[in-house]
């Protein structure tokens, strides 16, 4: 899930080397926390959060076949 965060968030922003993902695994919950540049925080939380939800979105489809409940923090 930390790759699949990764390259839709740096397709998303100005400055892709300053994105950087993390993973915590505990159990059957996966916590991806999403650290970009202050710049583009806006770009990817799009307006009334829609890119966020849609990233959520994204990953939730991912985990469901893997039975891994993900949640994905946007910092």
């Amino acid at each position: 899930m930390k790759e699949l965060v990764e390259v839709i968030a740096k397709a998303l922003v100005e400055h892709p080397d300053e994105v950087v993902v993390t993973e915590k695994q505990e159990g059957k919950n996966i916590r991806v926390q999403l650290h970009v540049a202050p710049s583009d925080m806006g770009k990817v939380i799009g307006k009334q959060g829609r890119i966020a939800k849609a990233i959520r979105s994204v990953v939730k489809a991912a985990s469901s076949k893997d039975d891994i409940r993900v949640d994905v923090d946007i910092q």
